[in-house]
């Protein structure tokens, strides 16, 4: 028996058509814009988090890859924690200016709200 993910067909179960196949999805991801074409936009949240400050950035035009590689750049740089996620870039901490003087550094044009 193959294994393959629950869900891997949509929750097709089973099909009595011989001549069946699965529809296949495939999200078109934007090509990553060079560095000096992102609009991207550094602000400082505190909703839904207990009072702790996060700085988030957004606006990043590319893929997933590209997005993930990027966040793990400004974690480093900052030398805390985050994540990256609902196409959002979250560092821990108050790291606006450090965020904004990397993005800068490396050719980004970033806003800070």
């Amino acid at each position: 028996m193959a294994k393959t993910k629950p869900g891997a067909f949509g929750g097709l179960v089973y099909s009595t058509d011989p001549n069946f196949k699965p529809a296949q999805e495939h999200a078109d991801e934007p090509e990553t814009l060079l560095p000096a074409l992102q609009k991207l936009k550094v602000r400082l949240d505190t909703k839904h988090r207990a009072g702790k400050a996060v700085t988030i950035v957004e606006g990043f035009i590319g893929t997933t890859q590209d997005k993930e590689e990027l966040g793990k750049k400004l974690k480093t740089f900052c030398g805390t924690g985050g994540s990256v996620k609902d196409g959002e870039m979250i560092v821990q901490g108050d790291n606006r200016d450090k965020v904004l003087q990397w993005l800068q550094k490396n050719g980004y044009t970033s806003s800070k709200k």
